[in-house]
This record gives C-alpha cells, sequence and structure tokens, in this order.
C-alpha cells in the first residue's frame, strides 16, 4: 500500500471533529462567566448604590484589575489548547493586571492620611471577598477544564494555574458589584488570595486532568 493511500485511509476512520478546540474553549469560557454571574445575582446581588458608586474611579478600577487579568490569561490559555503553544508565550502579560494595580496603590496611599492606611487595608468586607471569589470561581475552573480537555495542551499543570487564575478573575469581577470596599488597597490585600488560591487548586486539578 502507497504511503498517500495509508494516509487516506487512516484520515476517512478519524471522526470528523465538529468544532475546534479554540470553539470549545471559548464557549466554556462564556459558560464559565455567565455561572458566575448567576451565582452572583442569586446570592449576594449588586450593592444597593451601584448608580451612585459607578460614578467613582476607585469602584470601576476594581473591573479595570479584574478584567485586565482574565483578558489576558484568556489569550495565554487559547494558545495552551496546542503543544507547546505556551513556549514562548507572553507570560509576563499576566502581571500587567498586578502592575496597574500596584500604580493605583502607590496613588491611594498619596491621597489618604497614613493613619487611614490600616482601616482601609481590612475594610468591612474581607471575609466575604476570601469566601465568594473561590465560591463563585470554583465551577467556572471545572468548566474551564472540560473546555481545555478538547485541545492538547503540554504544559498541564502551568495550564491548571492559569484556568484558575481565569476563573479568580471571572469571580472577582461579578463578586466586585457587591464588593462595597473600593479602595486599590483593600483590592490588593484581599482579591489576590481568593485569585491566586483558585490558581493553585487548578494547578493540581490541572496536572491530573489534563494530562494526555
Amino acid at each position: 500500500m502507497k504511503t498517500d493511500q495509508l494516509i487516506s485511509r487512516l484520515a476517512a476512520d478519524t471522526p470528523p471533529r465538529h468544532s475546534s478546540p479554540a470553539l470549545s474553549f471559548g464557549l466554556a469560557a462564556m459558560a464559565a462567566c455567565l455561572f458566575a454571574a448567576a451565582a452572583m445575582l442569586l446570592t449576594i446581588g449588586p450593592r444597593p448604590d451601584i448608580a451612585t458608586a459607578a460614578q467613582t474611579w476607585r469602584f470601576d478600577f476594581k473591573f479595570v484589575v479584574t478584567l485586565t487579568l482574565a483578558g489576558s490569561v484568556f489569550l495565554l490559555l487559547r494558545r495552551a489548547l496546542y503543544p507547546e503553544g505556551l513556549t514562548g508565550a507572553p507570560l509576563w502579560t499576566v502581571f500587567a493586571a498586578p502592575a496597574v494595580l500596584l500604580a493605583a496603590v502607590a496613588v491611594e496611599l498619596a491621597l489618604l492620611p497614613a493613619s487611614t492606611w490600616g482601616v482601609t487595608v481590612v475594610g468591612t468586607n474581607w471575609w466575604h471577598c476570601l469566601t465568594l471569589v473561590p465560591a463563585f470561581g470554583i465551577v467556572p475552573l471545572a468548566i474551564g477544564l472540560w473546555g481545555m480537555r478538547q485541545g492538547a495542551t503540554t504544559r498541564p499543570m502551568l495550564t491548571g494555574f492559569l484556568l484558575g487564575l481565569f476563573a479568580g478573575g471571572v469571580a472577582a469581577t461579578f463578586y466586585a458589584l457587591n464588593c462595597t470596599d473600593d479602595s486599590p488597597l483593600f483590592v490588593a490585600t484581599w482579591y489576590p488570595i481568593g485569585i491566586v488560591g483558585l490558581g493553585l487548586v487548578g494547578a493540581f486539578a490541572g496536572r491530573a486532568v489534563l494530562r494526555w
């Protein structure tokens, strides 16, 4: 049998793919966002003064940080769908959101009296932040793992960590609609704990379920 005939037979025996890995992961990411939104709306809901809060830079800035994180990680995850896709990838973009947040912290420290820094860091919702961000993000993480399984990542642990960061960014975005602590000092202290925690869960889950 000639080589081209063998290839043709193997191709004929391979079941057709009805969607690309990128499309499957994109749908999974949309489902993850919808779940996080529904979880927030059906439990805590948006803060009562959200219309007024939306006119302040501190409230709006929370979404700059969370969406920058989710967006930059999503682009890396699209590359991770394919073998060696993360090789040479601009992983430094993950630090875009923290860099922006640290710049805002510097501005906040300059604006607020030093005597108020401690109270502002603690805020009034730190416990809610530590529990609700992971709670809203754990199912999106699971959905993301399913979507990533439609591809063929060769860096399962790193990919799982990135999936956790993505899920954490999405969860933090919707949690921020309820959170009344808007200072960058509060955001820089408590939001990363839940987000990075999901990243660590994703790393170990990715090592287990994304290997092939």
